[in-house]
């Protein structure tokens, strides 16, 4: 950030007074620009056995397999954002079951909520956003074509999670080392 959204002035990077973090701070109206994590909500959509998934017609990651998902937008809650996004990239209406995994990106200062969904029916569809929308097995999943490691841990718990016919809030902490190799913490909520 080089200017001030409130006045145009440049800001300067600094610790306000009473706080313990750099921000930017307006010299000339005193505004302090505090900068948050975005948030991505979505589903993890459950047909019968099988999941949906989408292949990305966008950057990042452009032709990889992911959830439907995004980033939430002002004024809607973090439901409203995962079914709008699985209308936007999968054109399927999913009815929510429940908020199942929280993953603080850190590294890229994002949080991912991932909301378990019933697909009632079979409808669904591509859109701008995605090049293909397919249901898959367990055993069809393409692995090693998946968009993100959030993806990745929110079907590796759901499968695991659906043998034992329980499904816990799962939380997860991503972060690169200073070596660069993604850390990866879990937790569950008891």
């Amino acid at each position: 950030m080089k200017f001030c959204s409130q006045c145009g002035a440049p800001v300067t990077s600094r610790i306000p007074e009473g706080d313990n973090r750099e921000r930017y701070v307006c010299g000339n109206c005193g505004t302090i620009h505090y900068q948050n994590p975005r948030i991505i909500a979505g589903c993890l959509p459950i047909y019968n056995q099988q999941v949906l998934l989408c292949r990305r017609a966008i950057e990042p990651r452009y032709g990889y397999w992911t959830l439907p998902a995004g980033f939430m937008e002002n004024g809607e809650s973090t439901e409203d954002a995962a079914l709008r996004e699985t209308l936007e990239e999968a054109n399927a209406n999913v009815l929510i079951r429940q908020l199942y995994t929280v993953t603080s990106i850190v590294h890229v200062n994002q949080v991912q909520m991932i909301y378990l969904a019933h697909l009632p029916e079979p409808e669904f569809s591509s859109s701008d956003e995605s090049l293909e929308v397919q249901l898959f097995h367990e055993n069809e999943i393409p692995w090693n074509d998946l968009a993100f490691e959030t993806i990745r841990n929110a079907l590796r718990f759901f499968f695991e999670d659906r043998q034992l016919g329980t499904f816990p809030l799962r939380h997860i902490e991503l972060d690169i080392s200073e070596k660069g190799k993604l850390i990866t913490r879990e937790g569950t909520a008891q």
